[in-house]
């Protein structure tokens, strides 16, 4: 049976093959467009993250805090010291290959059966099986001022291997651990509401002068225009050993997945918004593919394509509601585009999404069929379908509320320059 990537795969394909039988100074905007929605959706991967930090500076807590599971042992690999090695931690929504170098900076031989010489070279080994996307470098709090310049010559030569060897400045987040133990330490920063505000306030300016003060180490370093960002945050959990979780401590791990989404290449973004369950970041991918979606609509609006080719369009609007769908947790089928379609009595099936597309481009096959649709009306039916469907599955709003969405969207977007990008 062909899934929908298959038929994505194939829908993209036929356009490039169409576009190309057209000048390039008309086609050009579509096919930046095809090639970003292949990107995002066709060749879907994992993040690779390499982590660089001490011993107990936080970095199995770190992945869980992202999972909001208990996907790593806190304090694992304890035999395994002194290796560099690719790991793929695996939740219910997805995965994200670590490359830990866990124990490097204290010394340790690399374990038993390890052909590398010494501990850096097994991970510069493990750099040349896949290179990382970015590099999270992990201070604990109360650590950032202590004698931390070993760590930075170690975070200097992974990121100039993975440079020279990737022809890439690979971005680098600092992040500081354990904020929740700066003083005045009972003060709970992920409940504020509970605390008095005086005692907040002086807790939140501690955590900014420790930020400042590795965004400092990091900028006087030569790695200091790879330096994305410094952000501090809390990711303690507590677990039962059923896997229930009996304690949320987290703070700030939203802000920092979004920053780590932002940095990654197109092809682990979605794949890493989902596992993250974090909704403003499954808004932030869903509204670029809305908008790459409504773009090559409009696009394909203005040239002359013959109607016989609007099936693959047909397929890459119904694949935009499936992919909302699939960030929200869903898994990637047209089921749930299908479902949603009817729900919202587009009961003329899949065909209801292109239609003003199709009406637009009868202009070229029958020149005297009646009104001409312009290329912005075609980005509003797509850009409203995504933004109804972006309600439904990631705000989890009502049919009757993704319905509204679907009208006040397309009035505003008709409004609008279709390669002006979004309407708000």
């Amino acid at each position: 049976m062909t899934s929908l990537r298959d038929e994505i795969a194939d829908g993209v394909g036929r356009l490039e093959q169409l576009l190309e039988k057209l000048p390039d100074v008309v086609a050009r905007g579509v096919k930046d467009r095809l090639e970003e929605l292949r990107l995002l959706l066709l060749e879907q991967r994992p993040a690779r993250l390499v982590l660089v930090g001490r011993r107990g500076s936080g970095k199995s807590s770190l992945i869980n805090a992202i999972f909001g599971h208990p996907v790593a042992e806190v304090g694992h690999e304890k035999a395994r010291t002194g290796r560099g090695r690719w790991w793929t931690f695996h939740g219910g929504l997805g995965a994200i290959d670590i490359l830990d170098t866990r124990g490097l900076q204290e010394g340790s031989a690399p374990e038993q059966g390890d052909s590398a010489r010494t501990p850096l070279s097994s991970v510069l080994k493990a750099i040349d099986e896949k290179l990382p996307d970015a590099v999270v470098f992990i201070v604990k709090a109360k650590e950032v001022d202590a004698a931390i310049d070993a760590d930075i010559e170690l975070l200097q030569e992974i990121s100039h291997e993975v440079n020279r060897r990737g022809r890439f400045q690979i971005p680098i987040i600092g992040v500081v651990t354990h904020a929740d133990e700066l003083e005045p330490k009972n003060v709970k920063l992920h409940a504020p509401e509970h605390e008095d505000a005086r005692d907040v306030e002086e807790k939140l300016e501690r955590v900014r002068v420790i930020e400042s003060l590795l965004h400092k180490r990091l900028r006087d370093s030569r790695l200091k225009d790879q330096v994305v960002t410094v952000h501090a945050v809390s990711s303690y959990q507590s677990f039962r050993p059923d896997g229930s979780r009996r304690a949320d401590e987290r703070w700030r791990i939203d802000e920092l997945i979004r920053f780590l989404v932002l940095e990654l290449p197109r092809e682990a973004r979605v794949e890493t918004a989902r596992l993250s369950q974090v909704r403003s970041v499954q808004r932030d991918i869903a509204n670029t593919l809305t908008n790459v979606v409504a773009s090559l609509s409009a696009g394909i609006a203005a040239v002359p394509i013959p109607i016989a080719d609007i099936a693959p369009l047909t397929s890459l609007q119904v694949s935009l509601i499936a992919s909302i769908s699939y960030l929200s947790g869903q898994r990637f089928g047209t089921k749930a585009a299908v479902e949603f379609l009817a729900g919202m009595g587009l009961n003329v099936g899949a065909g209801f999404v292109l239609r003003e597309a199709t009406r637009g481009l009868l202009k070229w096959v029958f020149p005297g069929a009646g009104s001409v649709v312009s290329a912005a009306v075609a980005y509003a039916g797509s850009y409203a379908v995504g933004r109804a469907a972006m309600a439904y599955f990631i705000d989890q709003v009502s049919l009757e509320e993704a319905k509204s969405r679907f009208q006040r969207a397309r009035e505003e977007a008709e409004h609008q320059d279709p390669t002006a990008g979004d309407p708000e």
